[in-house]
């Protein structure tokens, strides 16, 4: 059976040969990425990297490595003009007439490669009109203005998932030919689930609305929901939305008592809304208790946000929850 790589994908859907190139040199440093972990130990980049990053998080050795590569192919592009990374402090200046800028988490996920678990980088483009050197305020854009998003999972298989902005499709490694072969033209995800994915341990520092909504989903037919529902938690956003966008669900990662002035733990501009879109583009919803994320106007690059998504009338009994 012949499939059609990224390539010739993009070059018949991508609205720009420049957007194509960007995306293409994506998928061509996932690659390495893809080599540096498949080592393992053998390569040097289990454990930690002995600093933080703005977060205030533990970096791992694979953490700097993969954001450097992204960093560096990004950058090789004069098409992009600014490059802003869930590792970096500020923003970073690539070419001042370029026309994209790009938002990446290099390595989702990361407490998981020392146990030599799904993993994925996760990446946004935005268009910008900006003059002279790259500023913060540029990135600033409500996920609704994103020209193109995705994510490439490092798991038994290597996926690329992406959206432009009409559907989601799913492209896979193939390591003979070293391409990515489109494997999924129509990705969709079901209004309603029997599945649901949520770190559990937390439970008594959500929000009382929460609380109640797992709380019936964890009662089963016996409940008011009167079906019984499964739950996943990978411990990396990038595997739990695929399975997702694979086979339905639900995500959600809440506002937590713990640091009640802090809005969520996951980051608007590297992880909320280019999943989202994603999701949305899938038939699914993505929001968080107020209202839908990628409608949200960022007020700074690093802004976390608590996050609802997936199946749309699980979303939608959730978020009534809260505003109820």
């Amino acid at each position: 059976m012949s499939r059609q790589n990224l390539s010739d994908y993009l070059s018949s859907h991508a609205p720009s040969s420049t957007l194509a190139q960007l995306i293409l040199s994506i998928a061509e440093v996932s690659r390495a990425i893809r080599d540096d972990l498949s080592g393992g130990a053998l390569n040097d980049i289990l454990g930690a990297a002995g600093a933080e990053n703005v977060q205030g998080e533990e970096q791992k050795k694979l953490d700097v490595i993969a954001n450097e590569r992204i960093k560096t192919a990004l950058s090789a592009l004069p098409s992009v003009r600014g490059i802003a990374s869930e590792e970096e402090d500020e923003v970073v200046d690539a070419h001042n007439d370029g026309e994209f800028l790009v938002t990446f988490d290099p390595l989702d996920g990361s407490s998981n490669i020392d146990i030599n678990s799904m993993v994925g980088t996760i990446f946004s483009v935005l268009g910008s009109r900006g003059e002279g050197a790259v500023s913060e305020a540029e990135f600033l854009q409500p996920g609704r203005q994103q020209l193109a998003a995705g994510y490439v999972l490092y798991g038994p298989s290597v996926m690329l998932v992406l959206t432009l902005g009409k559907g989601v499709v799913m492209f896979t490694y193939e390591p003979k030919s070293g391409e990515y072969l489109l494997t999924e033209a129509e990705v969709s995800i079901a209004k309603e689930c029997k599945e649901f994915a949520i770190n559990m341990s937390n439970q008594r520092h959500w929000h009382p609305a929460m609380q109640r909504y797992i709380g019936e989903l964890l009662q089963g037919s016996e409940g008011p929901r009167g079906k019984n529902y499964n739950m996943r938690w990978v411990a990396a956003m990038v595997a739990d939305v695929h399975r997702i966008l694979c086979r339905g669900g639900l995500f959600c990662y809440p506002w937590d008592a713990r640091k009640p002035e802090q809005a969520g733990k996951l980051r608007l501009m590297y992880e909320a809304n280019p999943m989202g879109l994603l999701v949305e583009q899938a038939g699914g919803k993505v929001c968080a208790p107020d209202g839908n994320i990628l409608d949200i106007q960022p007020e700074h690059i690093h802004q976390r946000v608590p996050v609802i998504l997936g199946a749309a009338d699980e979303v939608a009994r959730c978020v009534d929850y809260h505003q109820s």
